[in-house]
């Protein structure tokens, strides 16, 4: 068979390569094309990272501590209502009390059946503000719990999808972040 000039030239320095017994990336001969596409590709992957992803995340970052301190100070919002709401509570029964106090005092010799009945309207009454004042504490707690819970769930699975790519549910992200809430 006979070939090309160009063709034999060619043959000729594969022969030559493949009698030589050094692996092709190991070669010395390649090390200047392999050093200089090794170059490129790291400039390309680095202005690619430094301007498109990186940026990304920072900013998923710092929405994301940006909406847990709003959630931190909601919540801290939320249990100061519940402590003016108790604190309210509180004075309104000390205020009762001595007003129950004062009666019975003035009343004590000549009205004693009397006195009995109003105490019992009196504790009936401030049963009930308690009762109010508790479920309004445990209400303003419920839906600041409530409240944190959703949004760590909604915090969570954008996270997750900025930071992985993967798409997470509602319900896994509350999974996720009511397995975290009780582990604490």
């Amino acid at each position: 068979m006979t070939l090309a000039p160009e063709q034999e030239a060619a043959h000729g320095a594969d022969a030559a390569h493949a009698a030589s017994d050094v692996f092709p990336p190991f070669d010395p001969t390649y090390f200047p094309s392999q050093l200089f596409w090794l170059a490129i590709s790291f400039v390309v992957l680095y202005v690619a990272l430094d301007r498109f992803i990186l940026p990304k995340i920072k900013t998923t970052i710092e929405d994301r501590r940006d909406r847990i301190a709003d959630d931190l100070d909601a919540a801290a919002q939320a249990k100061a209502d519940a402590e003016a709401a108790g604190e309210a509570y509180e004075k309104s029964l000390a205020e009762a009390r001595s007003k129950a106090h004062g009666i019975a005092a003035d009343t004590r010799d000549a009205l004693d059946k009397e006195l009995a009945q109003e105490a019992a309207k009196v504790e009936a009454e401030l049963a009930e503000k308690q009762e109010a004042a508790e479920a309004s504490i445990r209400a303003a707690k419920d839906k600041a719990f409530a409240e944190v819970r959703g949004i760590a769930a909604s915090a969570t699975a954008a996270a997750v999808e900025a930071l992985a790519g993967v798409e997470v549910s509602d319900k896994d992200a509350e999974k996720a972040v009511d397995g975290a809430m009780n582990g604490a």
